[in-house]
């Protein structure tokens, strides 16, 4: 049985608010996630999504238990570990894209890349034939500013994909756009994700979107339930 590309194991997470007040937004949290798979991840807002796919993508840290991504234990790396290691191998997708205003979309795509140490040519190779599968290759020269939300969003996808990383974790990916955008923009993610064997977490409250995947899963007083 192929090894889960992400593994949580009794993540635990609370903060203080004021002088005595603790909330506690994660409470043993267990979950895997495999290559070629994708898991919805579906809760009211304030339950903790966010901060689960944040302690999952090293972004923050949990007050208990282990996280492994691509069956390594990350959960004591250090802070330059844990960005080379998450520059690599994980991707982030969030509900507001967040490019940068002054690239273009095919630029957006490549900068990660060269972050990473590839070169030019062969980024920029890279940026457009993610660009062509999610159909937005003909805004590659185009800023931000000068296209729709769900072209910025299918973007966004590319960007977190452009470093080949395992692993895949969205944020409401698709929150902010009406329902047929959203439609279109998710069957873009679906083929990029299939296409490259990731595994993927997709917060969502969108359960038509959330029935497409493989998997449902429900954060429910701060454990995920199947």
């Amino acid at each position: 049985m192929n090894e889960p590309m992400l593994r949580l194991a009794g993540v635990e997470k609370s903060y203080n608010r004021g002088r005595v007040s603790e909330i506690r937004v994660l409470a043993g949290v267990d979950l895997e996630v495999r290559r070629g798979e994708m898991v919805a991840l579906v809760a009211p807002s304030g339950a903790g999504k966010s901060t689960l796919l944040h302690i999952a993508g090293m972004l923050d840290t949990a007050d208990a238990g282990s996280i492994a991504i691509g069956g390594r234990d990350v959960t004591g790396l250090g802070d330059r570990r844990r960005t080379v290691l998450r520059r690599r191998e994980v991707g982030f997708v969030y509900q507001f894209h967040h490019l940068l205003p002054e690239f273009t979309a095919l630029e957006n795509v490549v900068l990660p890349q060269l972050a990473d140490g590839v070169a030019r040519p062969e980024a920029a190779k890279r940026a457009r034939a993610l660009l062509e599968e999610v159909g937005v290759a003909a805004r590659a020269d185009h800023r931000p500013a000068a296209m729709s939300g769900g072209e910025q969003q299918r973007v966004a996808f590319c960007r977190a994909l452009a470093n080949r990383p395992g692993l895949l974790l969205a944020d409401e990916p698709t929150g902010n756009l009406d329902p047929g955008t959203s439609d279109r923009v998710f069957g873009a993610l679906e083929r990029l994700v299939r296409g490259e064997g990731l595994a993927a977490l997709i917060a969502t409250h969108n359960l038509d979107l959330a029935a497409r995947m493989d998997r449902v899963v429900r954060l429910d007083q701060g454990r995920v339930v199947e």
